[in-house]
């Protein structure tokens, strides 16, 4: 698409998500940014008129949690309803030794089944090192190992990772940190992460409150967990337990000190835990809908986690619990099986939230005046809101009517 001149595009709805969505809605773009948005009726056409039809215009989506290394998998490892240990005994095994080459080839496919199909910014967790991070993606150096020389070498890859994708000055780092899970990094290791991110001023994420069996693991050092990692010969009892006092609870406390925090998964965050979030405006949670379908965990606490004022995002794990990377599939899935969240906060935490978890309020999440003209399209005949969740739950998003400046290329 040429930018140097103005379009107004029409459409049967306009969703800014900071706002009402917007019936018989426009936008006027010019130069590849937004100039402003919002009733066909009441707005004069500017430049070259552009009806989308029966469409509803969303901002691209943010995935806000994956591993794309996973993207050649067929379908997900196991079978649903598993042990949480198990299943990561069992990814373990399935992927052995995977050479950097196929896990970058598997990265690309990843970010290009992704982008297909609506998502704009990408949270990855990456094993380092990576050659190339694609375009609109956030690449987090995953740090793990309950032994000082897997932990070390882990450690100072990450360190070579942001030092080669960061700039003191940029506000569009690519490159980010995270320790993996509180039963894969010791404590001391989860502290060196925090250190780095504060001294890089980056997100930092981890995988936290996955299941009960990780709780009796840092509590008691027993468990699923336990006998897990027992039998891939590790040592427990030099790890476990954390502390019998509230081990969640300090490992958050910890998080917190990064400049941003993303809370991945907690799927068993207590009220405490909850309250405890909510006191550190920088720490979200990223909640995998599909992926907590997969392993049939009891109910998401997602509905008081909103309700207590947290910044929710979400995304869409890996292949290895989920059948694809198609964001708005996690949308339609919260759509259909969470009628007691309101369905403006499902789309918000796919788009706004997200961007907020990752510090891209200002490029990625929202349509509003300034913002880079980066948008997707949903078909919906809807002439009222609720009928357009219903429209929502099973139309797929458009890519073809994406602008061209949202239509990502691999970049090194």
């Amino acid at each position: 698409m040429h930018h140097s001149s103005k379009q107004t595009y029409r459409a049967r709805w306009v969703m800014p998500i900071d706002g009402d969505p917007i019936p018989n809605g426009m936008m006027i773009v010019q130069s590849g940014r937004i100039a402003s948005i919002g009733s066909f009726q009441d707005s004069k056409v500017e430049g070259e008129l552009i009806d989308l039809g029966d469409v509803a215009i969303l901002p691209g989506l943010v995935n806000t949690h994956t591993h794309l290394e996973f993207s050649d998998l067929p379908k997900p490892v196991g079978h649903p309803g598993m042990e949480l240990a198990d299943w990561i005994r069992e990814v373990i095994t399935t992927r052995g030794m995977v050479d950097h080459q196929t896990r970058q080839q598997n990265v690309l496919e990843g970010h290009a089944e992704a982008t297909a199909s609506g998502t704009q910014l990408i949270a990855d967790i990456v094993t380092t090192p990576l050659e190339t991070i694609p375009s609109n993606t956030i690449a987090f150096a995953e740090v793990l190992g309950l032994s000082q020389e897997r932990g070390d070498e882990r450690m100072s890859q990450a360190e070579r990772h942001l030092a080669n994708n960061t700039s003191p000055d940029s506000r569009c780092d690519v490159a980010a940190i995270s320790p993996h899970s509180p039963y894969s990094t010791p404590l001391p290791l989860i502290e060196r992460c925090v250190q780095v991110a504060k001294q890089r001023n980056t997100t930092l994420a981890m995988h936290v409150a996955e299941s009960p069996a990780e709780r009796e693991l840092l509590t008691n050092g027993s468990g699923p967990f336990a006998e897990s990692l027992r039998t891939l010969g590790l040592p427990i009892k030099a790890f476990f337990p954390w502390t019998k006092a509230n081990p969640v609870s300090r490992l958050i406390q910890l998080l917190a000190k990064s400049p941003r925090a993303l809370i991945v998964h907690g799927n068993d965050l207590s009220e405490t835990e909850i309250e405890q979030v909510k006191s550190h405006p920088n720490c979200s949670i990223v909640y995998c809908p599909r992926t907590h379908h997969f392993f049939q965990h009891s109910n998401h606490p997602v509905a008081e986690l909103l309700a207590a004022g947290i910044n929710v995002a979400i995304g869409t794990d890996s292949r290895a619990s989920n059948p694809d990377l198609d964001l708005w599939g996690e949308v339609q899935h919260l759509l259909k099986h969470r009628p007691d969240l309101n369905p403006t906060d499902a789309l918000r935490m796919a788009t706004a939230n997200g961007a907020d978890a990752l510090g891209r309020s200002a490029t990625h999440g929202r349509l509003a005046a300034g913002m880079p003209a980066n948008f997707i399209t949903v078909a919906t005949s809807a002439d009222r809101v609720d009928q357009l969740w219903s429209d929502f739950s099973s139309s797929s998003v458009s890519s073809s009517s994406m602008s061209s400046a949202a239509r990502p290329a691999p970049q090194s």
